[in-house]
Formats: structure tokens, sequence, C-alpha cells
């Protein structure tokens, strides 16, 4: 009744907008295109286009391509991208026209920075909620950590998104888990954003164009997590000449390269970054860190070429890696992902991209060969990936977007061998799991009047397990009773979740908006990990005849509204999140190398619930944003913490952000952000007691205490170089301050028995960063 009742209420909105959307297709015609940056050839996002005798229009998607399907007759056109310059275009319309527009940057004069994330009232206008978009160039100018820019690290400013420790690159959206978001770089899964720890997030700002962060109103196109989508798109490479930038740093160096194969036509890009601390441990005094090795690298690759008018190719790649080792061990992990696309027109009202992708993380932990203990551990998760999107722009005023995927997963939990002759240790190897997940779905977003926008969608995932298995049957006390083996290709458990996505804006006035959304998701794979900071070694498991799917169901609510001639955008979201079939671990859960890892995971319900206030202004010489969550998130699990409701291991009460950027002069500028957060719950001992000579703690609630509270102040000053007439090349100078006051935030705290009593312990708290200043030398040509 539940699956009738979802047809037929999309049904019905569908058939709605198609009726209002007056489809008289053979009446109309097109005017289509692509809109570039005219420097570099690369297509622009979110670009508008503007018919001024109607007031109405659309925006290039995520591929720079536009149509507008219009009555016979002259029109007049405009192209705008913020911090470009508009263009005007007459348009007789008799006939479909193919435009391609090429929009110029503009040259901002001191005291009129512009900073928008999207065009001019797109906060207002736009059906979007709960969605926020950094420009690269705002990114770039956030005090870094050891001065390395990170679109992670500026992304936890926002409403709603919040960092799990101290320097980490894993997030929690509005108290989801780190594994509950879907990060994408060019449409494949990034499963480890992170570099040295957390430290520093796999994206390279240099290699990147555009980036859009989704809190709850995700698009039908995408599924498979429950709290966010986080979707970075790389740079095409530039179709018009070869230039190039990098940066040298305290920590790391990075070059970009690219320009045209076939002018206009073919393009490439390489960006690579690489740390270098390793280079210098061999001047250690110790002589255990001499004989260490520390770094990371990583490399962004990428190709397209211009077929026709009708079609474009895409190639794109990255590779990154993380090595710790010393003489008594080593770890490496790193993600590794492909994608090919595939654009292409069937008609100037038809767009579709084609896509082909592989995503693969693994990580290898061992010990120097020869000792009777040496072992190699590894594990890998791999994504074989197709889909298929489409988008048929029906009228002006209604856009229709429909599509497929299907993701083969193969999980390879772990294999530990023993290394060389010497070694006592014994091959282990836990069974490789399969998986098949799709997703179909369809979504339009339409104008209805002057007032009132609406996009409604529906996506079906299905999720199917592959054997070959040997899959365990649990009872009420989580103890092995049966198991059944399955064959190789067999499929023998399925789930499939209907998702409706529904959003409508209401333009109050020309300077403000009323926005309401609900949308539900799934999420199929999960990952077993029972800290809060998260390891490179935390291992994806799927669903299956044990393992339920997580889902969400989200509602959410925001008022918008623009001052002083859009020069300030300010927002109110308030959300509520409910999830079912939310996973936790019981308590000392073995979760590493454990073949009956099920048999540790806990279901039940988690809520979550919060306030979210964000102003940010967009120009004059002081450009910047506030930015406050209340929130709290909670969850009730039977089998833990005696049935009663606790809080998540992510629920922050208050979390709340300030990011300011002065421009003294043409350059000169200064920039800082403040942070302040409420503590991550804990759980700590309480008391000790004696059993058969041992003695053991005894702990509170789970999560009944906090850490202490977070705050930090970060600054940076830049320092530009003049610019000089038939110069090929420039150059800025960064100095960056982390942590400016040297608060000492916990990143941890243990408790320690006292040596002397041992019916007395204390805690020792353990903090990562004190004050770190850096400097940089950025440049391009």
């Amino acid at each position: 009744m539940r699956f009738l009742s979802y047809i037929l209420f999309i049904s019905f909105l569908f058939f709605s907008g198609w009726v209002y959307g007056d489809d008289d297709s053979e009446l109309r015609y097109s005017v289509s295109g692509h809109i570039r940056d005219a420097n570099t050839g690369e297509d622009l996002i979110g670009a508008s286009v503007l018919v001024k005798q109607l007031n109405k229009g659309t925006v290039t998607n995520l591929y720079g391509f536009y149509s507008v399907s219009l009555y016979p007759g002259d029109y007049e056109l405009v192209f705008s991208y913020v911090g470009y310059q508009s263009q005007l275009m007459a348009v007789q319309l008799n006939e479909n026209h193919t435009v391609n527009i090429s929009l110029d940057e503009q040259i901002s004069e001191l005291g009129e920075v512009t900073v928008y994330a999207e065009g001019k009232k797109a906060n207002i206008n736009s059906v979007e909620m709960s969605v926020n978009k950094l420009p690269i160039k705002t990114i770039q100018r956030i005090p870094a950590l050891m001065g390395e820019v990170d679109v992670i690290k500026a992304i936890q400013l926002l409403p709603g998104v919040q960092a799990t420790s101290e320097g980490a690159s894993g997030f929690s959206v509005r108290g989801g888990n780190p594994d509950q978001n879907l990060i994408l770089l060019d449409e494949a899964t990034v499963y480890n954003a992170s570099h040295l720890m957390g430290f520093f997030s796999v994206f390279n700002n240099d290699a990147v164009k555009d980036v859009k962060l989704y809190k709850g109103d995700i698009p039908a196109a995408y599924g498979g997590r429950l709290s966010s989508l986080l979707d970075v798109r790389m740079k095409d490479g530039n179709l018009k000449k070869f230039s190039g930038s990098g940066g040298i740093g305290t920590i790391s160096s990075r070059l970009t390269l690219e320009g045209p194969i076939i002018k206009d036509k073919t393009s490439f890009l390489v960006s690579g970054r690489r740390t270098y601390a390793d280079l210098f441990l061999p001047f250690a005094k110790d002589e255990m860190v001499r004989k260490s090795k520390l770094y990371f690298y990583d490399l962004n690759a990428k190709a397209s070429h211009i077929i026709n008018e009708k079609n474009r190719i895409f190639l794109s790649g990255y590779m990154g890696r993380d090595v710790f080792e010393n003489q008594f061990a080593g770890m490496q992990f790193g993600n590794n992902t492909q994608a090919f696309r595939w654009n292409h027109l069937f008609s100037s009202r038809l767009f579709s991209n084609f896509t082909v992708i592989r995503s693969n993380y693994d990580y290898l932990l061992g010990s120097p060969e020869g000792e009777a203990n040496s072992f190699e551990w590894t594990s890998h998760m791999i994504d074989y990936n197709v889909k298929a999107d489409f988008n048929y722009y029906l009228t002006p005023e209604l856009t229709l977007r429909f599509g497929a995927n299907s993701i083969l997963h193969k999980f390879q939990p772990g294999s530990a061998r023993g290394l060389g002759e010497e070694s006592m240790l014994t091959e282990f190897k836990l069974p490789d799991m399969y998986a098949l997940e799709n997703g179909f779905y369809v979504s339009s977003e339409q104008a209805a009047g002057e007032w009132l926008r609406l996009k409604y969608g529906l996506r079906l995932s299905t999720f199917h397990n592959i054997g070959g298995a040997l899959v365990y049957e649990f009872n009420d006390a989580y103890e092995i009773v049966d198991s059944t083996r399955y064959g190789r290709g067999e499929f023998y458990n399925s789930y499939h979740v209907l998702e409706p996505r529904i959003a409508a804006t209401i333009i109050i006035n020309p300077q403000s908006s009323f926005k309401a959304s609900y949308s539900r998701t799934s999420q199929y794979v999960h990952l077993a990990q029972n800290s809060t900071a998260g390891t490179p070694l935390d291992v994806w498991f799927p669903s299956g005849p044990n393992t339920l799917p997580q889902l969400s169901d989200q509602v959410a609510v925001g008022y918008f509204r623009n001052f002083f001639n859009d020069m300030l955008e300010a927002s109110v979201e308030v959300y509520y999140k409910k999830m079912d079939n939310a996973i936790d671990f019981k308590d000392h859960a073995m979760l590493l190398l454990n073949r009956y890892v099920e048999g540790e995971l806990r279901y039940g319900e988690a809520e979550s619930k919060g306030l979210e206030l964000l102003v940010r202004k967009n120009r004059g010489k002081i450009t910047g944003w506030v930015s406050y969550t209340h929130s709290k998130t909670t969850r009730t699990i039977p089998e833990i913490n005696n049935g009663k409701p606790y809080l998540a291991p992510y629920d922050k009460p208050h979390d709340f952000a300030i990011v300011a950027n002065y421009e003294i002069t043409e350059r000169i500028w200064v920039s800082a952000n403040w942070i302040y957060s409420s503590g991550l719950p804990v759980t700590f001992p309480t008391g000790r007691f004696e059993y058969m000579g041992n003695i053991a703690p005894v702990y509170s609630d789970r999560n009944a205490y906090r850490m202490p509270d977070y705050h930090r102040m970060d600054m940076s000053v830049s320092l530009k170089s003049k610019e000089k007439p038939g110069r090929k090349w420039n150059y800025d100078l960064n100095l960056s301050v982390y942590n400016l006051y040297a608060r000492k935030n916990a990143w941890a705290i243990n408790f320690v028995q006292d040596e002397t009593d041992p019916n007395v312990t204390y805690a020792e708290m353990t903090y990562l960063f004190p004050i770190i200043p850096a400097l940089t030398f950025n440049f391009n040509f």
C-alpha cells in the first residue's frame, strides 16, 4: 500500500507538471549550447540564461550545457555567471539555434571583491535548500593547516557540518556518521578522503573546478548514503593555451599543468602533490626517526575531446597514497579512481551523459621480513559503476531528469600472511563479498507561476547480495546457530527502497523566500568503526541477511533573505531527521579480521534535529560568513545503554564559525577564521571492581560525558606580485598561522592507573597541534 501511494503521488506530480508545462513541442524552437570561460574554455556550471521578454530562463548543467524552448519570435537572451561579464544576444527564433557563449572574467576593482557561491538571488529563487556551494577562490583564501588549502576543511566551516576530531578530514553532517557522506570526485566514489591520518584531504585545490555540498535536499540522481553528498568536479583542462600553477609549502609542494592538445578541441590536465617531511628525517638525532618514512602523494589527470557539436568525451583519474614506515612496522593506504564520460545530444532539448567508473580503496599493514612475527595484512574495497543520465528541457518552466546506475561492489575485508621463512604466522583470509546496487530515478524541476518553484522526484534503489558466500544465522543472543553456503554468482538476498524527494520554494518578494523539502535516503554499505577519530584500517561491509539497510527520512524548512542589494545573504533552516535500522556496535566490539563481524552489530533508531544560521557577505573589501548550528542527535538501541536513548558519537549541541577576508590593497589581503564547538560525547570509567584477582573498570552510560569544548583561531596574510605587461607568470606569498593562540584542544583522553595505588585512576588529555605557522609560495603561468 505504501509503495502504491508513492507511485500514485509522484505520477500525479509529473502529470500535473507536463500539463502545466504545456508541452506543445511542435510549436517551439530551441536555443541551446554551452557556456564557457573565454580564457580557458572550461565549462561554467550553473551559469544563467535569462529570456528578457519573459523574465524566465534556465541554468547550465554539470557540463555547461543549456537549452531554452520558446515560441517563434524575437528575443533577447542574457548570459551571465558570477565573476564574469554578462553578454546580451538578440535571437530571431524561427528554427532551432545552437549558441555557444564564451564569457570574460570581470576585473574587480578594489573594494568590490565578489565571492557569490552562485548567481545573484540564486539563494532566493533556486528550489534547492540545505545546499552549499563554495567558490574555489573563497577556499583558497581560508587559512590552512600547514599552508595546504583544503576543500573539506572549508566545508567544515559551514552550518550543519562538523569535524569529527582535531585536524580530521572526516566530517559529520547533521549528526550523521562520516561513512554516511557520499564523496565523489568526477562521479567516482572516494572511500577515504584523508591524507596523513586525516590532517589533509585527497583534494588538490589546483585541480578542482567546482565543489557542492548537499546536506538534505539530495538530487534523486544520487543515492547510497544517508547524510550528505559532496560533489567535487575536476577541471577539464585549458582548451585555449598552455598554463600551469603550483606551490611550494612548509610540508608539501604541488604542480598543475594543463593546455590544449588540439586548440578548442582536445585538452589535458595533470596535477601532482607530494609531502617531503621524509626528506628531513635522515637528519634527525633519533636513529628510529632517521630510518622512518612519512609522506603522501597524489596525482590527478584528465583529458577531454570535443568530437563535434553533439559529442564530447572525458577521461579522468586519481591516484593517491600514504606511506608510514619505521623499523618495526609499516602502513600504506590510498584511493585509485578512473572515470570515462560521454556527453551526447540526442536533440537540442535532450542531453545525455554516459559514465563508466572504477573506484578502489586499499590498505596494507605489515612488519619487516625476517622476524618470527613478520606479517602482511591487506584489505580492498572496489566498485565498478555504470551510469546513464538524461536532461530533457521541455519548456523554460519545466525540466525533466531521469536515469539509472548500477554498481558492482567487491568487498575484500582482510587477509593476513606471514612474511619470509622465519615467520611463524599462518595465512588467514576473510571471505570476499559481492553485491550489486542499482538505482533508477526520475525528477522534475518546475516553475509553477511567478512565485512558486517545485522539484520532485522518485528514486528506486535495489541491493542484491551475490555468492559465493557462507552466511551465518544468529539467535537473539547473537550466537551462531546455523550457516548456509551460496554458490558463486548466486543471488541470495535482496532489498529495495523507494526514495521520494520533494522540495518547494515560495518567493515572497524579490529579496526573500520560504523553502521546504522532504527526502528519503537509504544506505547499503557501512563502515566498521568504533572510534570517532577513525583510522585507515576501518573496514567497509555490505547489508545482507543479518545487516539491514539504514534508512533516513528528513524534513527541512527555511527562510532566505537578501539585504543591501544582495550584498548580504542570510538564511535560517530547521530540520528533523529520523533514521531507521541505525547501526552501532556492542561494547568492546571486535571489528578487525573478524569473520563474524555481523554479530558485533546492534540496530535501533536515531533522530537528529537542529537549527542552522548562515549570514554571508558577498561584496566589498570585507567578505566572509558567520555560521551557527544548534542540534541534538540521539540513538535508541535495545541492546545498548540498557535500551535508554544516548547521544550519538558526533553530537555537538553548539557549533559556531566566523570566516573573514579583508582586501587591504589589490596585492595584500588578510584572512581569519574562528571556530567554537561543544566537545564530543565520551564514555568515562566511573569505578572499578575486582574479579578473581583482576581489577576491571565500571563505565558510565554510553556517551554520558563530553570532551572539553573546542575553539581555535587561524589567520593568514597574502602578498600578491605586481602585474607587469608582458610577464607571463605571477605569484603570491602566503603566511598562515594555525591555532593562533595555541589552544590545547583535546584529541583524546586516556585513563591511567596510578602506579602506587591501583584503586586510583586519573585522566590524561592528548592534544595534537600547538600554534603552527606555515609559509607557502604560490605561482601560476
